[in-house]
């Protein structure tokens, strides 16, 4: 046995934010997950950006004032780990949840289109578009 559940650290091919959703990607790497997506690994619990060229300012826009630069892996939660997300519509308690795009999650509905990331522990679900909440990954 190699791992039994997450979190597990990827290398990052564009700009993710902790919280965001994230899809498998060429050469073993992750980035946002689009809509619906098949490819679907968990939820980037941490920031990550691929490197730089501008020297003034990081991947997020912040002006650099140290050496110390943003990271370009980040944990991916999967494998039973609760972790917040921002819902893309309301989502009631223990539904099934799939990638929105833009990093966000949305009810999978009776026949979804992408793969299952989880279901929402949020114990009074989640009640609006762009509001966050917690999902239990598979």
């Amino acid at each position: 046995m190699v791992t039994k559940h997450g979190p597990k650290t990827f290398h990052v091919t564009e700009t993710v934010r902790g919280g965001q959703v994230v899809e498998a990607r060429t050469g073993g790497k992750i980035g946002v997950a689009a809509a619906d997506s098949g490819t679907v690994l968990g939820v980037s619990i941490g920031d990550a950006a691929p490197p730089s060229s501008a020297s003034s300012a990081d991947a997020f826009g912040n002006p650099l004032v140290s050496a110390v630069s943003v990271p370009e892996y980040t944990a991916v939660a999967y494998g039973g780990i609760e972790v917040r997300c921002v819902f893309s519509a309301a989502a009631a308690f223990g539904e099934a949840v799939i990638s929105a795009g833009d990093g966000k999650v949305k009810p999978a509905g009776a026949s979804p289109t992408g793969r299952i990331l989880g279901y929402v522990t949020e114990p009074a679900g989640v009640t609006a578009a762009d509001q966050p909440g917690l999902v239990r990954t598979l």
